[in-house]
């Protein structure tokens, strides 16, 4: 492959490993992954392929559900390279796109032109169109625009005989595939009656658009066959106007059928897009991202959002309110576009993923991921389904295109013990959908999932049928092989049922109760204390491909300045999940696990922007600790892992450490001899650490409220003002603690009485991101046995560096997973804008503080990616903007990362990383603005990379009280 093209080709088993499985319940580890340049690398690998009879299988963003984009042999992945928008012609609406262009791409690219696609499916900013294509992508508005299939105006393709050619309409096309003509004109009647019985058929080969009154359309046929009649080259899509002024109407109904019955008397008015939404997704949406991410929805069980458009808002609403009128909904909303109707969109791209886990929290598969039957049966198949479901003892949120008779769903089959249950509910979901004249896909094509099965929806003579016209374009069978004609089992190459063969970390007592002690490090409580349960949380919706910065996300990080799989983590999960498989990756201390979480940014963000709650930190975290367990570490564990303790060795001797580490010589030989890179700076200690200007009574001066001689902390009739404790971490007391002494001198202004504990306790932060989990643990029981006692006793705590916050908030609770004192402690954490803006904590309005004036200040701010992921950033950006500020708030991580842009070998990508987001917003702001990040890695970022200096929030408020 090397030899003749221009391809980046991988054949490492961490890469196999990455590529051995998509978005859905299987898994094919290929024999080489490569990533063709161009168009004449795809064209040599496949004729390369064809000539040494190796399967060939084309993958783009790798969000198949269905297991249509892994494969034996050879896998090729358009997206690295091949993701141009080629052209696009404004006034005949097409686009020609390459077949790696993902798909929210196009969209921005259509947009000023006033156009777009009109598919446009949940995982479009992460979705090629090439896979869209693949497998006849619809999406919410399929209702108005169609199918992929009919938007498709050309493809230029080589099938399985090495054949190029460029499919259109027309008879002509069929030239390019001798005998393809004949066996349309043999079989019209059966053509005619089997296929294209209703708009979502997408299972099987779409036949109906060969027909001469169709068109005789081979582009539209190639469309949904997966890969398995030809190798995509180049499209051509067809595009269609925007759609003005567009707004949603939501309808409440008892439950989701009964939503369903009333959708053919919504059809008439021309909707753009009719969905489904259950209440039990909808409370999902709640937990994970909380009330404020659900807009006000009228009372009901059930909805249907109705998206209506108009040349202007006022007919815009008067079609919103004739869907009103039609409707049987005995509650309803209408929301104009802006924030809640982006909310609510939201809660359905959010679907892919919530919908993994049922209302109880357990895993949930696809598989029977999108069944569809005609619109004007849903109601009764949704009935049935449900009963199919209560007999089986199985659960799962159903959502879907209720305009087009589509259900998406995922259901909690026990998939890790086996697929038996998983052959025997599909089969008979699967009759069940045959029952109402349906299809198996409604969008997401047959794949390993389904092919199987469509002899309960085709006739003898349409499946041979369809393995005739197979033969025409693959009859050596390596494209795609094992999908739609000779199928593999449903039940072969599952992913999840192998049994993990490393050790529990959990020990139980004779209740079956786990015991904390018996913990090795994290607990995994919400995985069944189990390892590999929580790296298979993974199902591959890819959101973590997209550009998340875009949304306001800050996931994967790396993988922003990379845009390798490698470094997102989806890659990571699949590597993991081979490693505790311990089939292809030997195991967590394999060379191929160290490799793909190097870069790895232990940032948390995935924990809160996947919707199915991956955590690639903690896994590192403890892959780490299992791995190093009672062996000698890297030299980083030690200089970075145990900074904290460092910090305090040289507090009693700052002034000379700093003058010592000024000599750039010397201050390289101690990066380099520390594992650290060399073009760091280490920052300076402070010459006096927070807690000895405490203990020295430097808290007596100049504090409003506190007289000269006062003790620190206790000011006159403390009995009147509510109490908060400050909790100073190991960053902020040794490197910056001008910032607890502004929280101090806030908190102290708005009528707290402040106390600052006695003992020094550190959260393990550093110990934890260096999977050091055992001095960790004992880093934090001391600070339990501190701060617990006034947890439990109602008496808030204040954080100050947001990744310590974050650790009391979250890794606590996993560490010490028995311990009361945890989630006491947990609860009780807040940020200082927490404190001041919350409900329960807020200063009383008689202790007469106003949040100061900041109008005067514009402000980048940079939320730490912690705080992003575990606290949330909205008290934050609330207090600012009440206060005057002027606030571009950053999305995406600084880079530094606490020890990751430290160590050797993460300079550049911590650089690039920065670029991301940060560097080019300080190269931007105006003149006197303020750099705003409570991180003080993001403040160390900024100084080290821009010679910006940077403040805390506490800061900022104490300069204006």
């Amino acid at each position: 492959m090397r030899a003749v093209t221009t391809a980046d080709v991988d054949i490492t088993v961490r890469r196999r490993a990455e590529y051995s499985t998509d978005a859905s319940n299987y898994r094919v580890v290929p024999d080489a992954v490569a990533f063709p340049r161009g168009v004449d690398d795809v064209v040599a690998l496949a004729d390369m392929a064809r000539e040494v009879r190796v399967p060939l299988t084309l993958r783009g963003g790798g969000t198949s559900i269905a297991g249509n984009s892994i494969g034996e042999g050879l896998v090729l992945d358009t997206s690295r390279h091949m993701n141009a928008v080629l052209s696009i012609d404004a006034e005949e609406r097409v686009a020609r796109v390459e077949p790696g262009v993902v798909m929210s791409t196009l969209q921005q690219e259509a947009a000023p032109h006033g156009l777009r696609f009109g598919p446009d499916p949940s995982t479009q900013n992460r979705a090629t169109l090439g896979g869209m294509i693949g497998n006849n992508a619809c999406g919410p508005h399929a209702v108005a625009y169609g199918r992929t299939a009919d938007n498709v105006r050309e493809l230029d393709v080589v099938d399985g005989r090495g054949r190029r050619f460029v499919a259109g309409r027309g008879d002509a096309t069929f030239a390019a595939v001798p005998g393809l003509a004949d066996l349309v004109r043999d079989n019209l009647a059966l053509i005619r009656t089997e296929f294209g019985r209703f708009g979502r058929q997408v299972s099987g080969y779409s036949l109906e658009h060969l027909l001469p009154e169709n068109g005789s359309d081979l582009a539209r046929f190639l469309v949904g066959t997966e890969g398995t009649l030809v190798t995509l080259l180049e499209a051509t899509v067809e595009l269609v106007p925007m759609p003005s002024k567009p707004t949603l109407v939501v309808l409440a109904y008892e439950d989701m059928p009964a939503a369903a019955d009333d959708v053919p008397a919504l059809l008439p008015l021309g909707p753009l897009a009719i969905e489904g939404l259950d209440a039990r997704l909808v409370d999902v949406v709640r937990h994970h991202k909380g009330d404020a991410a659900v807009p006000p929805l009228p009372p009901g069980a059930g909805w249907l959002m109705v998206e209506v458009g108009g040349e202007t808002p006022e007919e815009a609403l008067a079609n919103a309110e004739a869907v009103v009128a039609a409707s049987a909904s005995p509650a309803t909303a209408i929301y104009p576009a802006g924030p809640e109707a982006t909310s609510m969109w939201q809660i359905r791209a959010d679907g892919a993923g919530l919908a993994g886990r049922t209302p109880a929290g357990e895993q949930a598969w696809p598989g029977w991921e999108d069944s569809a039957v005609p619109p004007e049966k849903l109601g009764d198949y949704l009935r049935d389904l449900d009963a199919l479901m209560e007999r089986y003892g199985v659960d799962g949120l159903p959502y879907g295109h209720f305009g087009d008779g589509c259900i998406h769903l995922r259901i909690d089959i026990p998939l890790e013990e086996n697929g038996s249950v998983l052959r025997t509910f599909i089969t008979d979901a699967a009759m069940l959908v045959a029952k109402y004249g349906g299809s198996l896909s409604g969008e997401h094509g047959d794949g390993r999932a389904r092919s199987e099965l469509l002899p309960l929806m085709y006739s003898a003579e349409a499946l041979a049928l369809m393995a005739e016209v197979k033969a025409l374009f693959d009859p050596q069978n390596l494209l795609n092989p094992g999908v739609i004609v000779d199928p593999r089992g449903m039940d072969e190459d599952l992913r999840r049922p192998m049994a993990s063969p490393l050790p529990s970390p959990v020990t139980r007592d004779v209740k079956g109760i786990a015991q904390t002690a018996g913990y090795t490090g994290f607990s995994f409580a919400h995985d069944h204390h189990d390892m590999s349960t929580a790296v298979h949380r993974c199902v591959g919706v890819g959101k973590c491909r997209a550009d998340n910065a875009a949304s306001g996300g800050f996931m994967c990080p790396s993988y922003q300045a990379t845009k390798d799989e490698k470094d997102v983590t989806r890659g990571r999960a699949r590597v993991l999940q081979e490693a505790m498989n311990g089939t292809l990756v030997g195991g967590l201390a394999a060379p191929e696990v160290k490799d793909s979480l190097d870069l790895c940014l232990s940032c948390k963000a995935c924990s809160s922007d996947c919707p199915a709650g991956v955590d690639i930190a903690q896994y590192k975290s403890e892959s780490l600790h299992r791995t190093y367990k009672g062996r000698l570490r890297p030299v980083d564990h030690y200089t970075l892992g145990w900074l904290p303790r460092w910090a305090r060795l040289a507090g009693g001797m700052s002034r000379f450490a700093n003058r010592m580490l000024s000599i750039r010589p010397l201050a390289k030989t101690v990066l380099w001899a520390g594992g650290m890179d060399t073009r760091r700076s280490i920052p300076r200690f402070a010459e006096t650490p927070f807690r000895t200007w405490w203990r020295r009574g430097g808290a007596s001066s100049g504090v409003p409220g506190l007289a000269p001689g006062q003790v620190p902390g206790r000011p006159a009739a403390a009995e009147e003002r509510p109490r908060v404790v400050l909790w100073t971490d190991s960053f902020s007391d040794s490197f910056d603690p001008g910032v607890p002494q502004a929280a101090l001198e806030v908190l102290r202004a708005a009528g707290y009485d402040v106390i600052v504990p006695d003992q020094d306790v550190c959260c393990g932060l550093t110990w934890i991101s260096t999977g050091q989990l055992d001095g960790a643990r004992k880093r934090l029981s001391t600070l339990l046995s501190v701060l617990g006692p006034y947890a439990v006793n109602g008496i808030p705590i204040v954080g100050l560096e947001p990744s310590c916050t974050a650790v009391l908030r979250s890794d606590l609770q996993d560490l010490f997973p028995d311990d009361p004192r945890a989630h006491a402690v947990g609860e009780a954490t807040h940020t200082l804008a927490q404190l001041l803006t919350g409900p329960a904590t807020a200063p009383r309005p008689e202790a007469g503080w106003t949040i100061p004036d900041l109008s005067d200040v514009t402000a980048v701010v940079q939320p730490h990616c912690h705080q992003h992921a575990v606290m949330g950033f909205r008290a934050e950006e609330a207090l600012l903007r009440d206060a005057g500020a002027t606030i571009q708030t950053l999305s995406g991580c600084c880079g530094l990362a606490g020890n990751f842009g430290m160590q050797k070998g993460h300079y550049e990508v911590s650089v690039a990383v920065a670029e991301n987001s940060l560097l080019p917003a300080l190269r931007d702001a105006p003149a006197g603005s303020v750099y705003l990040a409570d991180g003080f890695s993001c403040r160390t970022q900024a100084d080290d990379l821009a010679g910006v200096q940077g403040t805390s929030l506490a800061q900022l408020l104490a300069d204006r009280l």
